[in-house]
């Protein structure tokens, strides 16, 4: 069923076809209108056997659905920059515990200075917490990961909190036509969730207990083969996907035009295809310009970027995100992935932080000063104005 929506409403959809038994959340801009239509199915009776819980905090959120999920209920929550840093503790500990919670993220900036707007600040922030992480570049993409999020984080071989991540205001609050999926086609694909341990009066268990030093390495360790174990289980459910729906996202990467390209562009997010459009404008001028777009930026796909990028002489890694004091992150794991095994100029680029507008003619300017050899390799920031920086 085709339909004109807006993100968020193809997200709350899709939540709701995937059958949550416990929803919480509490409000932030831009992601509040997400929990506010799934507020609006619960009172209109169209959740069966869930319970909407409107929290006190973004904190409070995720203590809930880390309980619920605990407990063995399939659990979403919604959040976005500052709620997500308020989450990050429990979201720690929801990894450790090895709870499957599937988390909706609108991307936005994080403060000082306070901004609404879209960077990839924040989901950036908990790389490292144990939460697989997609970027999708439009709603129809937002729509079909829910329930693709759902089956992977409640594999048996993986248990680990999965992120969609959806890129505020530009997606989230945009019309897009949207083939809505069909309550019979996610249950084919979604079965109701049967956990491996769950907190049960007849069988007690301990959950994210005290580890004192012999024990806490290898509960830690123990997270990051699960993540490497999630490679091959979104590998084979994104064919399953494909299957079904005839709508082919990759799995980890999409490449494209980069077999023969001597400058690749890396990419997240729904800047995926502003970049697409520049790079086949510039194929038919002659230039030989590839485009590469990360889904899963955890785990990270490290081997499908080296297959990849093997042809390339130059990258340029778009970034929406800081590490402040180091190279931006995505440029240090391209970086990594690629050491030892190949010598491309790397160019790291950083724009559009805060929301700020990213123009097509930027795009062109950056590949063409790469292509061209006017620049040399390494971190620069583009739309910078000029400013004076005042210590007091």
């Amino acid at each position: 069923m085709r339909k004109v929506v807006r993100g968020f409403y193809a997200i709350a959809y899709a939540v709701k076809l995937s059958k949550p038994n416990v929803i919480c959340a509490y409000p932030i801009t831009p992601q509040t209108e997400i929990v506010e239509n799934l507020a609006e199915m619960y009172a209109n009776g169209e959740l069966e056997n869930c319970e909407y819980i409107t929290a006190e905090s973004e904190f409070g959120a995720a203590s809930v659905v880390l309980g619920a999920s605990a407990t063995g209920a399939r659990t979403f929550t919604a959040t976005s920059s500052q709620g997500l840093l308020l989450m990050t503790e429990v979201l720690y500990n929801a990894a450790g515990m090895r709870l499957p919670i599937v988390l909706a993220i609108a991307n936005r900036a994080v403060s000082a200075p306070l901004s609404i707007w879209n960077d990839h600040q924040d989901s950036i922030s908990v790389r490292d917490a144990g939460i697989i992480q997609i970027y999708v570049e439009n709603n129809q993409e937002a729509h079909d990961m829910i329930p693709f999020a759902f089956k992977v984080a409640e594999n048996k071989n993986v248990l680990l909190p999965f992120m969609v991540c959806v890129d505020g205001f530009k997606l989230t609050h945009a019309y897009e036509a949207v083939d809505l999926l069909n309550q019979e086609d996610v249950d084919n694909f979604l079965p109701p969730y049967n956990p491996v341990v769950s907190l049960r009066i007849d069988k007690p268990v301990a959950m994210g207990c005290y580890a004192p030093p012999p024990t806490y390495m290898e509960f830690r360790v123990a997270l990051e083969y699960a993540m490497e174990r999630a490679k091959k289980v979104i590998e084979d459910e994104s064919k399953e996907w494909y299957e079904i729906t005839g709508r082919d996202w990759g799995a980890h990467i999409k490449a494209e035009y980069c077999e023969d390209a001597e400058v690749a562009v890396i990419a997240m997010g729904s800047i995926v295809g502003m970049i697409r459009d520049v790079v086949e404008e510039m194929r038919k001028e002659g230039m030989k310009v590839g485009l590469l777009k990360i889904r899963t930026y955890r785990p990270f796909p490290a081997e499908e970027i080296r297959k990849a990028l093997t042809n390339v002489n130059k990258v340029i890694v778009i970034e929406r995100s800081l590490s402040i004091g180091s190279e931006p992150p995505v440029t240090l794991d391209v970086k990594s992935a690629l050491f030892g095994h190949s010598s491309q100029e790397i160019h790291s680029v950083v724009l559009g932080l805060g929301g700020r507008d990213v123009p097509r003619t930027q795009i062109i300017k950056i590949i063409k000063e790469v292509y061209e050899g006017k620049v040399k390799p390494g971190k620069r920031y583009e739309g910078l104005k000029e400013f004076e920086e005042v210590i007091p």
